[in-house]
Order: structure tokens, then sequence, then C-alpha cells
């Protein structure tokens, strides 16, 4: 899959893509990322990319010439612009993403971009969350990241991202690894039991109540068995009695 990032920074974005599993990725040919420096687009020797906003007003506005242009360069695609009143991203978006060859990550800068540019040019807009980010480089590699996590081959694993958070619309359970006791804290026995089955009731047990106790929304969309059902019923049993469903 290609990703195409245009941003007015692409040394905060490279240094990312060329460590861990996105390094790991590109070399194996499963991903590829290429980097767009918006200002090589304008046409003044000092390679402005920004302006006042028309009307007044803090702060300064892409400006469309210099961010059109680099868009066009890199068509065709699906462009995507960060923003802050874009639409949420989560894992369902991620799996919506994953499906297509190419992605274009336009970083947001400064008030925003002018509004031509995205009447013109752009798909969508999306949010990693609601909070302002100083730009949109963060966010681009955030979609990138969950996105290309999804491509088989990329985690080594076509289980692992299945068993991650959100994966089956849950919460993860909790890891242990060793020692067997630190700090008078000792591993949870059925993960030591080397029973398969009561180790995949724990950790389904432990996505359920974590869910329950951190994120009940998710639980309206979460695919769910009657047993699944069962437990979460013991457990809100217990918080309504006051308890915090136990392990």
């Amino acid at each position: 899959m290609l990703f195409e990032i245009l941003t007015l920074f692409p040394e905060a974005v490279k240094g990312y893509l060329e460590t861990s599993i996105l390094a790991r990725a590109q070399r194996a040919g499963l991903v590829e990322a290429r980097l767009t420096n918006i200002r090589d687009f304008a046409r003044d020797k000092h390679q402005t990319a920004d302006d006042r906003p028309f009307g007044g007003g803090q702060g300064m506005v892409m400006k469309p010439g210099p961010l059109c242009a680099a868009i066009r360069s890199v068509l065709p695609g699906r462009v995507i612009l960060t923003s802050p009143r874009g639409r949420p991203f989560d894992q369902a978006k991620a799996e919506e993403l994953v499906r297509l060859d190419k992605l274009i990550l336009v970083c947001g800068r400064y008030e925003g971009v002018d509004q031509r540019v995205i009447d013109l040019l752009v798909d969508e807009e999306i949010s990693v969350g609601d909070y302002v980010l100083t730009g949109g480089e963060l966010a681009a590699l955030t979609i990138l990241d969950a996105t290309s996590r999804l491509l088989p081959g990329v985690l080594g694993s076509q289980d692992s991202s299945q068993e991650e958070s959100f994966g089956d619309g849950l919460l993860e359970y909790p890891h242990y690894t060793r020692p067997r006791l630190f700090e008078g804290r000792a591993v949870p026995e059925a993960l030591l039991s080397g029973d398969h089955q009561r180790i995949r009731d724990w950790r389904r047990r432990e996505s359920l109540r974590l869910t329950l106790l951190r994120r009940p929304e998710l639980l309206e969309r979460a695919q769910l068995s009657q047993r699944d059902r069962d437990w979460l019923a013991e457990m809100a049993a217990g918080l309504e009695a006051g308890r915090e469903p136990g392990r």
C-alpha cells in the first residue's frame, strides 16, 4: 500500500518512518511511504506556503496555490486532510482505508487550510481526537500506522492485529511476563495453568471486564456470544452492588 504524506515539515515525519515495524514493512515491500514538501510548490523565493486570513483573526492559513499543486502532483488517490473538525478516526476507519491501494495524507498546519483546497481536492477530513495539535504530522502518522499494521505480513502474524484492543471491538486483556512474582504481585494462576481453554476464557473475561469499566459504549457494537453476555451480566451485578468485577 502506498502512502503519500504532504507536509510543511517532512523532517518531523521522516524519523518515525525509518524505525521499527514501519521500517521493516517498507523494506519488505509491504508499505511504501513517500514524503512531499508542500513548500517545494511555492513560487516565491521564500517558499511561502501560508498567509493571513481574510476577515482578520489570529494565526495563519495555508495558501491554496502551493497546497493544490502539491496534491495534484501525487494524484490519483484518496485525499485525506488531518483536521480537528474532521470525522473521528477509529479502528473501523482504519479497516476501511486499508482496502485502498493508495492514500494521500495532507498534514494541516496553523489555523487550517484555505477552504477552496478542501472543496476542490480533499475527499475527507479526519480527526484523531477532540484536541488541537500543533500540526497534522502526528495525526497523519497515527492514521498511517493504524492502517498499515492491518496489512498482511506487516505484524508478522495474521492474528496479532485481531488480538489487540479494538480488534474485536473490545479493549485488550492484560499481559504478563517473567518473573512470576514481582514486588508482591503474582501472575494470574490461569496464565500458568497450561490449560489453553482456561487461558482463553481468562483473557476474554478480562477484555470484557476492562471494556465494561473503561469504555462501556464499545459493548453496544461488539460481537458478543451468549457466554460473553452472561459474564457481563455477572460483572454488572457486581458493579451495582458496589464491587469491581474481579479477575
